[in-house]
């Protein structure tokens, strides 16, 4: 199984980086690999500080605050002040963000579409259940 999962895991990365890449031009506002990461993890954290960003990462705060204004200035993130505390702002992705990714999940779309029409109603409640194990098991080894 752990085969299975992992042969599965790396087809995923391969069609979001194929995904990614396709969107990455060299025009006006385009994102670089390097960026298209970075919004990709802010994206992921869910609204992190800029030193939750950089801890993320393992990069130095003045790097990762120099790739916050990169993004902030091509548009795809923005600073959100904190309503617990106005000192500290939360980093928070853009529409333009969101559009652009949407077109990565796409393939990930049409394989759980061919999904449900090979398996059951149930089948799928199960694996949903299991997939939602598997996450949180994931997430609590990371805690």
């Amino acid at each position: 199984m752990l085969q299975s999962l992992l042969r599965c895991y790396e087809r995923f990365r391969l069609s979001t980086y194929r995904s990614m890449f396709a969107l990455l031009r060299e025009r006006d506002g385009s994102l670089s690999a390097t960026e298209a990461f970075s919004v990709d993890v802010i994206y992921l954290l869910r609204g992190p500080t800029i030193k939750e960003f950089a801890d993320c990462l393992g990069i130095s705060q003045p790097n990762a605050t120099y790739k916050v204004n990169q993004l902030i200035q091509k548009g795809y993130i923005q600073k959100i002040p904190s309503l617990e505390d106005r000192r500290e702002t939360h980093l928070q992705v853009t529409e333009r963000y969101l559009r652009y990714a949407e077109r990565g999940g796409q393939p990930l779309t049409r394989a759980l579409d061919s999904l449900q029409k090979q398996f059951s109603e149930q089948e799928m409640a199960t694996f949903s259940r299991m997939i939602r194990a598997l996450s949180d098991a994931i997430d609590s080894e990371q805690a």
